[in-house]
């Protein structure tokens, strides 16, 4: 179409002019730009990259205009994923506000709620945290026992909330509490929205064994919360959680995406690097076969992908089918890093100092990390059930 083509052009001109040229490397996890309050930039260019886009509203394309939004169509937004890809731009800014909260507040938000909200997210200047998880609950998320009470205009929170990812970063939070407490567990539930400055808001990060610590815990005490930031109806959160769990599945499918951004070595590359009996770990026909097996089946996922996608380009919600993408995206992210540490062989364990070479004791980090890929978000079992359920329809 005419008008397509003009867009892609003006697009690439664009990008072309207004992306600084460290923009368009792939971006080391100290780079990445999560926005807020308190962002600190490593390299000063990748303020000026988010502001720029920010300005266009190609932070959130398809957002409407007067949220800050971009305006896009599907069919625009995704020629400028292909511009930006085309001249390896990194992404301006990486955002729940953006993957999750955004899209359910889009939906489900009163008006008021949406001008407060979405501007912000869009420049990067709040960054969100999810507070779902509860100690004891497991993955039965609505076991939850957080204790929302209306005083006056406010709601009094108390509870207790883990593995809130960067709550120690984070401005806000969007959460899950009980409002009912006689109602069955997956009913009485409400969404908040949870400024994290308020009084009685405590976080402390949680340390994993990969040395790094965005997990941690949330402690709720005596929080006063304005009414008005109550998402829905109340007692009806329950399907706010759902759809927003929806959006936060396809954030998760994206592991090997983000990787691939952030270093040109593919397998192969660390194989033939690696330390082994005869050279490099690449000579060793099993570990040859077992990657062999994984770009194949990385390949398939990734038409799979891109077939949802353009439903979703189509105007299609994401559904359940999202279990079946967060599902196999992170057990190939898994399994993608146990063969890197194995082609890397002995330099695959290197953790730090010495003549380590740096790349590789990332590579041990990552795939320590890698382990809570089947737990967050969902377990991997808590997908299997959705899809049994929702996507086979298949009996209880």
């Amino acid at each position: 179409m005419p008008e397509l083509q003009s867009f892609r052009a003006e697009t690439r001109a664009w990008l072309e002019a207004n992306c600084p040229p460290s923009m368009r490397t792939p971006v080391p996890d100290d780079e990445i730009v999560w926005g807020g309050r308190n962002a600190k930039y490593k390299n000063p260019e990748s303020k000026l990259w988010l502001d720029r886009m920010a300005a266009k509203g190609w932070t959130a394309p398809t957002w409407p205009r007067k949220y800050g939004g971009g305006g896009l169509t599907e069919e625009q937004a995704e020629i400028l994923r292909e511009e930006m890809k085309a001249l390896g731009c990194r992404a301006a800014l990486n955002s729940f506000g953006l993957t999750m909260l955004g899209p359910t507040l889009l939906e489900y938000g009163t008006e008021a709620q949406r001008e407060q909200h979405l501007p912000p997210i869009v420049r990067g200047e709040i960054r969100w945290c999810q507070g779902y998880s509860e100690p004891e609950a497991g993955s039965d998320l609505a076991g939850l026992r957080t204790r929302a009470v209306r005083d006056g205009d406010d709601f009094l929170v108390n509870g207790h909330k883990i593995w809130t990812s960067y709550a120690h970063y984070a401005d806000w939070a969007f959460c899950l509490v009980r409002t009912d407490f006689d109602a069955p567990k997956h009913q009485g539930i409400s969404f908040l929205l949870i400024d994290l400055t308020s009084p009685g808001v405590r976080v402390s990060p949680i340390r994993l064994i990969s040395g790094l610590s965005q997990f941690c815990e949330t402690f709720l005490e005596n929080v006063r919360v304005p009414a008005g930031n109550l998402m829905g109806e109340m007692n009806k959160g329950w399907t706010i959680a759902k759809r927003l769990l929806e959006h936060e599945r396809k954030y998760l499918a994206h592991f090997s995406d983000r990787h691939h951004s952030r270093t040109e070595r593919t397998l192969i590359d660390i194989a033939k690097e690696g330390v082994g009996e005869r050279g490099g770990r690449i000579a060793d026909p099993v570990l040859r076969d077992q990657i062999a097996a994984y770009m194949m089946e990385d390949e398939a996922f990734q038409l799979v992908r891109r077939r949802i996608a353009e439903e979703a380009e189509a105007g299609q919600p994401p559904g359940p089918a999202s279990a079946m993408v967060k599902l196999v995206a992170t057990e190939l992210n898994k399994r993608r890093l146990e063969l890197a540490v194995a082609g890397a062989g002995t330099e695959g364990f290197g953790w730090e100092g010495g003549d380590n070479d740096p790349q590789d004791i990332q590579l041990a980090r990552d795939w320590l990390r890698s382990k809570a890929n089947s737990i967050e978000g969902g377990t991997s079992e808590i997908q299997k059930n959705i899809i049994a359920k929702r996507v086979l329809g298949l009996p209880d």
